[in-house]
């Protein structure tokens, strides 16, 4: 698992890093999407759009670092783990922002993003249950004792 967690942690990082850039770039077709963004807002498109840049690009940098926590094998030291909890909840509350603007700021959602921010979601929650393995193992055991003892009282 530990491999296949590397590899997803770094296409996402990447991913992102392409999404920064556009941001920063100020490609056409982001500045156009934050100028329609920024209107329910009320707020300076440019401005949403640099610190939307500054958002994605720390939660790729937080990608690269979950990448290298594991590939050092720094994983069980205390402070390595919460800077990988850390790192994967602030990339899962950026990505949940990404399809909150798609869905409530967009005339339109764009489609493709939201696969791409639902997958990176998807990623980080994986980073948190492969770092808490217990909680997984928890689940396993008492939701199916919890689903037994509710069907009986039924």
């Amino acid at each position: 698992m530990k491999p296949l967690l590397i590899v997803l942690n770094s296409i996402s990082g990447l991913v992102l890093i392409r999404f920064t850039i556009s941001k920063f770039a100020a490609w056409p077709v982001s500045v156009a999407a934050f100028v329609d963004m920024a209107k329910p807002l009320g707020i300076d498109p440019t401005f949403f759009r640099i610190a939307t840049g500054f958002v994605i690009g720390y939660a790729a940098i937080s990608f690269f670092a979950n990448s290298l926590i594991l590939l050092l094998k720094k994983e069980g030291n205390e402070k390595f783990k919460l800077l990988y909890t850390f790192n994967s909840l602030y990339a899962t509350g950026a990505m949940m922002g990404a399809l909150f603007s798609e869905f409530f700021l967009r005339t339109a959602p764009k489609w493709p993003l939201v696969y791409i921010a639902t997958a990176i979601v998807t990623i980080a929650v994986v980073n948190l249950l492969s770092r808490y393995s217990n909680i997984s193992q928890v689940l396993r055991s008492q939701g199916s004792n919890e689903t037994l003892k509710t069907l009986d009282s039924i």
